[in-house]
């Protein structure tokens, strides 16, 4: 992200003035108004409050910005009650909080469904809601549900997470389960499940050195939030998108607040560990990583034929979560390795 734009997120008070200074660039004020169809010296009327534009060109005036202040630009008028009125004002008051009507849906879910279906259902019927809320116009967000590993290790400890569930928009295209890897100390996620306290990055080219971090290509900002029941933590919901500051507005950092408290309610009371079951151990890069998972299926069919000789057979979920631990217990191992080198 260039100093310019970064500087027009953190200085800019009201849409005016982000006008002003998008149009300060002359060739950027003609090809504006040529779009709009107005004279380049409406523009400026509206920029120094000479002028208030009609709501369908406010709407166009904001298709017609460059890409990256669009989003900006309708947090400043929202925020203005004079632009109450706006035809799309009502849709980002409603994007700004969650129905109470879902709400009882995923109650309803939690009731009827079965223990084995629960935290599917659950989780793909908010993953699938938090991403139209969060990300109206696919700009480019991926909402992963990321959870603590089951106790292991000589000490009987959560030694890392996993990625288990995740939706995404383009360039992160759909079920993002296929992509799924282990997060450890060195990750952002590792550090919200250890201090149980939130993390909203805005840029992380700038704001990533100054805290662990296990970054992804294409993410420019993020919002992770603890799952938390009775002082215990079940793992984080993070959310990563394309843009930089799109969880600047407070309301849409809130909305992955209340979204990572539905998100808990998927789990059982024995997934959530207290502080004293946390001791992350540093997981190998994400590209050692994958490696590990090009034979998953085949691992997990053969640990059902083995179970089955045994008398004691496995469902596809009971093998899947065998084969999840054993991957962590061998890269956990080559990551010991590494480190003694």
């Amino acid at each position: 992200m260039s100093s310019q734009v970064r500087d027009m997120h953190e200085e800019t008070g009201t849409w005016r003035e982000l006008l002003g200074k998008i149009i300060s660039n002359p060739k950027e004020k003609q090809r504006i108004a040529d779009e709009l169809g107005v004279q380049p010296i409406t523009l400026q009327r509206w920029a120094d409050e000479n002028n208030d534009p009609r709501p369908h060109n406010l709407r166009r005036l904001t298709d017609a910005l460059p890409p990256q202040y669009r989003e900006l630009f309708r947090d400043l008028l929202h925020a203005e009650q004079s632009f109450e009125e706006l035809p799309f004002a009502s849709s980002l008051d409603i994007a700004a909080e969650i129905p109470s009507e879902f709400y009882a849906s995923v109650l309803t879910i939690r009731a009827s469904s079965t223990p084995n279906l629960r935290f599917t259902s659950i989780c793909q019927h908010v993953l699938q809601h938090a991403l139209e809320q969060l990300d109206p116009e696919r700009l480019g967000i991926s909402i992963w549900v990321v959870t603590c590993m089951p106790l292991s290790g000589p000490h009987n400890k959560v030694r890392s997470l996993r990625e288990k569930m995740g939706l995404g928009t383009p360039p992160w295209r759909g079920n993002l389960e296929q992509k799924a890897l282990f997060l450890g100390a060195e990750s952002l996620s590792g550090n919200v499940v250890t201090t149980f306290h939130p993390q909203v990055i805005d840029d992380l080219d700038t704001e990533h050195s100054l805290m662990p971090t296990s970054r992804v290509e294409d993410e420019k900002s993020c919002a992770i939030y603890p799952l938390l029941f009775s002082g215990h933590v079940a793992g984080v919901l993070l959310v990563s998108s394309t843009q930089y500051y799109h969880f600047r507005p407070q309301w849409r950092a809130d909305l992955v607040e209340q979204y990572a408290n539905l998100i808990a309610l998927a789990f059982e009371p024995k997934d959530f560990y207290s502080t004293d079951d946390i001791a992350l151990s540093i997981m190998p890069p994400q590209e050692e990583q994958k490696r590990f998972f090009g034979n998953f299926r085949l691992r997990v069919a053969d640990m059902m034929i083995t179970a089955a000789r045994k008398g004691q057979p496995l469902n596809p979920l009971e093998a899947e979560e065998r084969v999840w631990q054993l991957l962590e217990s061998e890269l956990l191992e080559r990551a010991s390795r590494a480190k003694n080198v």
